[in-house]
């Protein structure tokens, strides 16, 4: 999901970087292993363990699938950020918000 604050998803994300990222994806063979997480996230579901390994999480859009009750039963979290603009394409969207977070989080552990 894009960020809900644009209209269309092209105004979101560039359409030219969009078609890159999917292209790299089409043409490695890569698209089914990239999905792979989410499929084995789902077959676990409700029966993983705690992990201690710190975690941080940047929320962009109350709408994504992360949520902070589902990501504290079962990770460390130390870090968490919410932002208002910016979706699941975090990277593409809001590049600069996600460098912060990413700086901040790890600054801690130098």
């Amino acid at each position: 999901m894009t960020d809900l604050a644009k209209d269309l998803p092209h105004e979101a994300v560039d359409q030219d970087l969009l078609l890159t990222n999917v292209s790299i994806y089409w043409f490695t063979g890569t698209a089914g292993t990239s999905a792979e997480l989410y499929y084995e996230d789902g077959q676990d579901w409700g029966q993983e363990e705690t992990s201690p390994v710190p975690t941080g999480v940047s929320l962009f859009t109350v709408q994504d699938i992360a949520l902070r009750r589902d990501e504290e039963r079962t990770n460390n979290i130390t870090f968490w950020a919410d932002h208002d603009r910016g979706g699941h394409f975090a990277a593409m969207e809001a590049p600069d918000r996600l460098l912060a977070d990413i700086r901040e989080f790890f600054g801690r552990y130098r």
